[in-house]
């Protein structure tokens, strides 16, 4: 039996002038719960350019976790509750929006004067409807604070959130989920065990491996695994960057708009009076 339930090639589209492949929702696949939706962006920043006019600009969120996970480049994060930071490669931002916040993603001063490109994931999860309306926070791991578990000889997962293997993420996750980026090099194989309860996704951000069970997998394609798998085995690996997805299903009703993910849309549309009025707070970037 395969274990793949659905493979879905990432879709090249423009979002708001920036390039990027979407994998969800992509291919007839709408979600997988509770992972809503995965962008992955190459951002080109001209060298000598404005960063205050660069990237993406000052915009609000509700009801569930935006994180940029950083392939390459830097990312000025900003946000309405005051956070600023830097986050380069290898690093990764975490906004869970609870009931609001305002924020922008901006390449560094450092790459606007230099030039280079900002190359992201970014992934949104469903907060559990429980918490949607808590308050907003932010978290900046950067590549050196990772949380690393070795998986055999040149490969190693860098655990976001969750916990895998009696080490636990930097970043508190809001339902049970693990969050993580695994990277091996040529000739590497491995296998990992997974909760046979969660929804489990690959996502394929460079290099090329096989999975047993499967086949080869392809770069910028998603792979919704089927239910009740408790391990995989990847080998025949050249130099591999993949994204591991995997959580409890929230099973709540859904109700999206733009930025905000709410279960009904009354709440859509307290939130987009709240974000008008100001409840979300503001961000004047300097």
């Amino acid at each position: 039996m395969n274990l793949v339930e659905k493979t879905v090639a990432a879709v090249q589209m423009d979002m708001g002038g920036f390039p990027i492949h979407q994998a969800l929702p992509a291919g007839g696949l709408d979600h997988i719960d509770p992972f809503l939706l995965l962008h992955h962006g190459k951002i080109d920043v001209k060298a000598g350019s404005a960063a205050l006019h660069s990237g993406v600009g000052p915009h609000p969120h509700r009801g569930f976790s935006a994180v940029s996970i950083l392939v390459g480049g830097e990312v000025h994060h900003r946000d309405s509750l005051g956070n600023s930071s830097v986050v380069g490669a290898g690093g990764v931002q975490w906004v869970q929006s609870g009931r609001g916040i305002v924020h922008s993603e901006r390449p560094s001063e450092e790459l606007a004067v230099k030039g280079g490109s900002m190359e992201l994931i970014q992934l949104w999860i469903n907060t559990p409807a429980s918490q949607k309306m808590a308050p907003a926070a932010y978290f900046a791991v950067k590549a050196n604070e990772i949380k690393k578990v070795s998986l055999a000889e040149d490969a190693e997962m860098h655990l976001i959130s969750g916990e895998y293997a009696g080490e636990s993420g930097n970043i508190p996750p809001q339902s049970p989920l693990l969050l993580s980026r695994i990277r091996a090099g040529k000739g590497a194989s491995f296998s990992l065990s997974l909760n046979n309860s969660f929804s489990t996704a690959l996502y394929l951000i460079s290099g090329s491996a096989r999975l047993k069970g499967h086949g080869m997998l392809e770069a910028k394609h998603l792979y919704a695994l089927r239910e009740g798998i408790d391990a995989i085995e990847l080998a025949d690996i050249e130099n591999l960057d993949l994204l591991l997805m995997s959580g409890k299903a929230l099973d709540e009703p859904l109700a999206t708009y733009g930025p905000f993910v709410m279960n009904n849309q009354t709440q859509i549309m307290e939130a987009m009076r709240d974000y008008q009025m100001g409840k979300m707070g503001v961000l004047i970037e300097e």
